[in-house]
């Protein structure tokens, strides 16, 4: 059984003055006869996390760094906690570190697949090297598109890298799959690469340019949800573009030198 008084007579702590209690020899005794009111500041709300006490804190990485530092920081923090302390991940910064622990093994499958694909495709195991040699022209522009907006290294951003790894290949199939035709069929090397550039630089160019336009508003995407939007369409933008200008010159390099020297492999 709950007991309370009106609302009206329980809005300050001066109305425990006018409360009374029954005594053991059956008196009515005041509350400030054994009650003493303190004043303290307090957290608003009593926060629980798998059935035990705890702090909730929000954050954001500071300008400059990735979430991943700032999670790491936190972590060496955490460990000066008293004895009897810990900490746990919630959310996205959850979410992130789950998959910061696979993000490797993801991405070494996911050019495990493609060069297998590419082999098959060429009947060959070294041509798909040609091809696989300029993504990291892709993941260069990427990082460094996002790093100069000041943008962290999240999971959104791993998103936005496999895209751009994608269009990367792409790309280069467009040229190596030509220059590979045509020096089948007997003309020179050098020959066979230019024509393939020339003939594939427009489709490439209008490829790469529908898919950039496509995602810009993403990027300059700005309210609720923007965030996780910038991040993803930063990366896109970025990280195609530079690989669409430095593919066009790496490819038919790579291309070469990957034929001259391992031949019909």
């Amino acid at each position: 059984v709950y007991l309370q008084a009106d609302a009206q007579f329980r809005m300050q702590a001066s109305d425990f003055d006018h409360y009374h209690v029954r005594n053991t020899q059956g008196k009515m005794v005041p509350f400030p006869y054994f009650l003493t009111v303190k004043n303290s500041k307090g957290s608003p709300l009593l926060e629980r996390y798998q059935g035990v006490s705890a702090i909730r804190i929000l954050g954001e990485a500071a300008p400059g760094k990735s979430s991943g530092e700032a999670m790491a920081v936190m972590e060496e923090l955490a460990t000066e906690l008293p004895q009897g302390f810990g900490f746990e991940w919630t959310g996205l910064s959850y979410q992130e570190k789950q998959a910061g622990a696979q993000a490797a093994l993801l991405y070494a499958l996911s050019l495990i697949v493609v060069f297998l694909c590419l082999a098959a495709l060429y009947e060959s195991w070294i041509i798909p090297f040609s091809v696989l040699l300029v993504m990291p022209a892709g993941v260069w522009g990427a990082t460094l598109g996002v790093w100069s907006q000041g943008m962290s290294n999240d999971v959104y951003f791993h998103i936005g890298m496999l895209a751009v790894m994608g269009l990367s290949a792409k790309n280069s199939i467009l040229i190596v799959e030509f220059a590979r035709e045509m020096h089948a069929q007997g003309e020179d090397l050098l020959v066979a690469v230019q024509k393939a550039v020339r003939i594939r630089l427009r489709p490439i160019i209008m490829t790469s340019l529908a898919f950039i336009l496509g995602v810009l508003p993403l990027a300059l995407n700005s309210g609720a949800g923007s965030g996780a939007q910038n991040a993803v369409g930063t990366t896109v933008v970025s990280g195609v573009l530079a690989a669409t200008f430095f593919g066009v010159y790496l490819t038919p390099v790579f291309f070469i030198v990957v034929t001259r020297l391992f031949g019909k492999k």
